[in-house]
């Protein structure tokens, strides 16, 4: 953690690079470096190759981000596989300098890597990097951002990769910065579009079962998303929709990107590794959150997947 303390406090003209289809965690954990860069007189600018959920506006609209300059450093947060920079793998892919991650999948592309696969989120590793090794005393936006991509990695202090240190270190936020949390947990957890209700609905419809009921698969095709009339804030946390079925233990989400080319998100519950069984396929993650991407026509996408996860669970 020392090397990484001492890169940043050197650094300077830096490009911090978020993963494609970004989620709370790498928005929370690219914004908040982005804020103390700011307050340490540096520049900075959080770059992604998809476009920030409106749901996040609060922490992406509240502070400038300009990527207007010659980049000197780069720095990947939350980021397992350069494969998952999209249009930036190839520009900077070769480049990244310092990466931060909490991904067991992490393969190791940067100089230096800050690597704790047992923190609940990326920002869980980076407060510890910025408060505790760094001694820095954050900003409230900061603390905001950095309580966000723990609260939504963790699925609102649900998932199993919730520790005691996530709850001391979401303590010590709370007691020092007074924030409206409740607020911030309505928007990620609770508060849901017309379009959100209305994909909900059509997918129960679609629901297939495999394996005796333990694995569930929806698909979301373009002709399905088109004929919803909803647009992608809408799909944001479907991936855990099939894992509220009682009895199932995988959930596979199947995101139609082109024509025959499908993005694949996998959830489980129990003993089930899915960052294995996606690992099998070209993807990875967490062991009970990952994706991979699949190339074909629906019908064989599925019998991939499916196959794929019986053998990952010994079926």
């Amino acid at each position: 953690m020392s090397e990484a303390d001492d890169f940043l406090r050197n650094c300077d003209n830096v490009y911090i690079l978020v993963h494609q289809s970004p989620d709370g965690d790498c928005i929370g954990s690219g914004f908040a470096i982005h804020s103390v860069f700011k307050d340490m007189g540096k520049r900075s600018a959080v770059l992604c190759s998809d476009d920030f959920l409106k749901k996040f506006d609060f922490i992406t609209k509240t502070i400038e981000n300009n990527p207007d300059f010659e980049p000197d450093t780069i720095i990947a947060v939350d980021v397992a596989d350069t494969k998952l920079l999209g249009n930036y793998q190839e520009i900077y892919g070769g480049k990244i300098q310092l990466c931060i991650d909490h991904h067991v999948s992490n393969t190791g592309y940067a100089e230096c890597t800050l690597l704790d696969s047992k923190a609940s989120a990326a920002c869980e590793v980076i407060y510890r990097l910025l408060v505790k090794e760094m001694g820095i005393e954050i900003s409230d936006y900061t603390a905001m951002c950095l309580y966000t991509g723990i609260a939504t990695d963790t699925g609102c202090f649900k998932y199993e990769s919730t520790s005691a240190e996530t709850h001391e270190i979401v303590a010590e936020i709370m007691r020092k910065h007074k924030l409206n949390y409740a607020k911030i947990n309505r928007e990620m957890f609770d508060v849901k579009s017309a379009g959100r209700l209305k994909m909900e609905s059509a997918v129960i419809d679609i629901m297939e079962y495999y394996l005796g009921g333990k694995v569930t698969v929806i698909a979301i095709t373009k002709q399905l998303f088109d004929s919803l009339g909803i647009d992608s804030n809408d799909l944001d946390g479907c991936a855990s929709l099939p894992l509220q079925v009682e009895g199932v233990e995988v959930g596979i989400t199947i995101k139609e990107k082109a024509p025959d080319s499908y993005k694949i998100s996998m959830r489980s519950t129990g003993d089930v590794n899915v960052s294995q069984i996606c690992a099998t396929l070209g993807g990875g993650g967490h062991a009970k959150a990952s994706g991979c991407a699949i190339d074909g026509k629906l019908e064989d996408v599925k019998k991939i997947l499916v196959e794929a996860v019986r053998k990952g669970m010994n079926l």
